[in-house]
């Protein structure tokens, strides 16, 4: 894109800290659980809380927000990202931690739904699609740079440090939203959000039932990939960090393709994408006690699932196409509901007495759960949707 706006570059650092301080729990987790003297599925909660928190943030923030112009409602969203964090370093134990998790998902959800918006608005209408994405590339980096050396760091130094860091990133995030975001704008006001959330059609509801099954299949085994390649595959602790930097790559590549593939056949990529993602999981199962193997098949599975993201907001806009606002919000928070069920789900298992290597089936049938109600919700298309 020629002639980049200033504005989306702080957007997309925006989006790579709340990236890094949702996703970097993973490799930290075995570090939280001993320094607070607590269980690994325990400490998994922390990932449940953040989820939770950015789906019952999500409409909320969004609604306490919408007489704000959309520069004050970033701010202000921030701000509270920046505290959040700030909180998470100084928790003195689990139970404040966890409610530190939930302060920082506070927005999540809204930031991204404004921010996209706001991108979106600072270009042509030809290159909105392009700014949208360029700011939800700080997610995908994210992944690929943040949690791998937001691991590594907490790993060394402490993981409070982690979040100190993070803190600092959504410091220089604020400053530069706040530099570079246009000053003159007024509130987009939309008194009717309420209305139209009880207004929203079965096949919409039926859509975000699907992106939280699909998102809990991938967090199920996601929330607890430290644990599992630490004493299944016997990966070293900075072992861990490379692999997350191979999954964070996965998932770029799978990001890219999944665009490409959603808008050429959209429900046939969801398709395929849970039978393989299911299929990958059903070997991981296999394979997990041997490095290279599983290394393969990590990279295999955050490519599929990230592939299916991609399908799965755009099945989401092209369903919900009369609200699009307010369906970018809720699929945001159906995303991160998913979080906390997958991380519940794998927490369950282990608790059950049938250990990390039991996550990967579990996941798997997740991911077949969402590949059925996907068929189901295909077949009656036309009734669903004139409901």
């Amino acid at each position: 894109m020629k002639s980049l706006p200033a504005p989306l570059i702080a957007l997309a650092l925006s989006a790579f800290a709340i990236g890094t301080t949702e996703f970097v729990i993973m490799g930290l987790l075995p570090q939280v659980a001993h320094n607070l003297a607590v269980s690994i599925p325990a400490a998994g909660w922390l990932v449940s809380g953040y989820a939770l928190g950015v789906f019952f943030g999500a409409p909320i923030m969004a609604i306490a927000t919408q007489k704000l112009p959309p520069r004050s409602a970033l701010l202000v969203l921030m701000g509270i990202f920046i505290l959040g964090n700030a909180l998470c370093a100084l928790a003195p134990g689990y139970g404040f931690l966890m409610a530190a998790r939930v302060v920082t998902a506070l927005c999540h959800g809204a930031f991204f739904g404004i921010g996209a918006v706001e991108a979106a608005s600072l270009v042509p209408e030809n290159k909105r699609a392009q700014a949208v994405a360029l700011m939800f590339t700080g997610l995908t980096l994210a992944n690929v740079l943040g949690v791998p050396l937001g691991t590594a760091l907490g790993q060394a130094a402490g993981w409070r440090v982690t979040f100190w860091a993070v803190a600092a990133i959504g410091v220089a995030a604020f400053a530069g939203l706040f530099l570079l975001l246009p000053k003159h704008q007024r509130a987009t006001k939309n008194p009717a959000m309420l209305g139209e959330l009880f207004a929203l059609k079965p096949a919409v509801w039926l859509t975000l039932l699907i992106t939280v099954i699909a998102s809990a299949s991938m967090f199920a085994l996601f929330t607890y990939i430290a644990p599992l390649l630490n004493n299944i595959t016997h990966v070293s602790a900075r072992g861990v960090t490379y692999s997350l930097f191979l999954i964070g790559l996965g998932m770029t590549a799978g990001n890219i393709l999944g665009g490409r593939l959603s808008d050429w056949k959209l429900n046939t990529t969801l398709i395929g994408v849970f039978i393989a993602s299911a299929a990958v999981l059903a070997i991981l199962a296999v394979i997990d006690s041997h490095l290279v193997p599983t290394e393969a098949a990590l990279f295999l599975w955050a490519a599929i699932v990230f592939a299916g993201c991609s399908a799965l907001q755009l099945r989401a806009f092209t369903i919900g196409r009369a609200s699009p606002h307010l369906i970018s919000t809720l699929n945001i928070g159906a995303f991160n509901a998913g979080n906390a069920l997958g991380a519940w789900a794998g927490g369950a298992v282990i608790s059950a007495g049938l250990g990390l290597a039991a996550i990967p089936p579990a996941a798997a049938a997740l991911s077949l759960t969402a590949l059925a109600l996907t068929i189901f919700a295909l077949l009656p298309a036309r009734q669903l949707q004139s409901a």
